[in-house]
């Protein structure tokens, strides 16, 4: 099979919110191409003990996807350039030209695994299926200090090592209780679920618009000891969508999680309102600098009151009650 490759030409500090915005898009296998040096921590997930010196960063980043060049990819082209012409509007994403060629038959699919290797988020643990343990991680990482989570990134998106899926995980880790119920909403490979039962939660009910997602989180649920009766994944848009909405229920969620952009939030916020409890908690993520007095003022004059805005680099993940 043959694949159009499309690249976006723009800056480091756009890359990736870029490719969240491809993401949710619902396109698979983004690939970024930077001269940013890889950080100590980085390199410690590389094979090799010591990288060639590369060239200078000269602030430029090249987003590419790919599409299968045997179908009429216009209308998602078009769509990704309109998604473009509105990040431009509220901050720099330099060029953001796009130029297509045709490659040769390859498996995208699998070639990204050479890149993703195993992480921490502060006591936990994450290996893809292909790793095992290193005896370095084993250490740190028993059964009474830390968790492990096997979690493969698939074709949806979200692996947890983000900054946005860290603030989530962190933010869960936080305000989940024993016996919470959650609904996640953009489950992507379900990382933000299974996080949720491993910090307490009875029940979990995901949201998601790209069917992909379900092979994802039932893979996923299983390399962790979950069944797919344990969790319950709802195809379809929960804003706008009031068959989804029956589907997820009215006031019966502890937690409502969202990892998206912060102009699908924004009217996200009231319509999940009407999911949580009493006094329920929304946690959002996915919001770029600069975006949250917009996301906290939205919850405010919804009926919540904020409770804590953290930030990991450019990111930003906002808590809230309901009154």
């Amino acid at each position: 099979m043959q694949y159009n490759k499309y690249t976006i030409k723009t800056i480091t500090e756009a890359e990736d919110i870029i490719s969240a915005t491809l993401a949710e898009l619902g396109i698979e296998g983004i690939e970024i191409d930077d001269k940013i040096p890889l950080t100590e921590e980085e390199l410690k997930g590389m094979f090799v003990d010591i990288m060639p010196e590369g060239e200078k960063d000269d602030g430029i980043a090249y987003v590419s996807f790919y599409l299968d060049a045997d179908v009429d990819n216009s209308e998602i082209v078009k769509n990704v350039k309109e998604e473009l012409k509105s990040l431009s509007g509220f901050m720099d994403i330099g060029e953001a030209t796009i130029t297509s060629s045709t490659t040769k038959d390859e498996d995208f699919l699998n070639s990204w695994k050479q890149y993703f290797h195993q992480f921490y988020i502060d006591d936990i643990l994450f290996i893809p299926s292909w790793e095992e343990a290193d005896n370095e991680n084993t250490d740190k990482c028993d059964d009474s200090n830390g968790i492990v989570i096997h979690i493969d990134p698939g074709t949806a998106f979200g692996t947890g090592s983000h900054e946005t899926t860290r603030l989530c995980i962190r933010a869960l880790r936080r305000y989940i209780f024993d016996g919470a119920s959650v609904l996640d909403v953009g489950t992507g490979s379900g990382i933000l679920s299974i996080m949720a039962y491993k910090f307490g939660a009875s029940h979990c009910i995901g949201t998601d618009l790209d069917k992909c997602a379900i092979p994802a989180v039932s893979d996923n649920m299983a390399k962790n000891g979950l069944d797919d009766k344990d969790f319950e994944l709802i195809i379809g848009n929960i804003i706008d969508d009031k068959n989804v909405q029956d589907k997820v229920g009215y006031g019966k969620y502890d937690i409502v999680v969202a990892n998206i952009l912060a102009e699908v939030l924004i009217p996200l916020i009231p319509v999940v309102k009407k999911c949580l409890v009493p006094g329920g908690i929304i946690i959002l993520s996915g919001i770029i600098e600069g975006k949250e007095e917009i996301v906290a003022k939205t919850l405010s004059d919804n009926g919540y009151e904020v409770v804590e805005i953290n930030e990991d680099g450019e990111w930003r993940e906002i808590a809230a009650v309901v009154k």
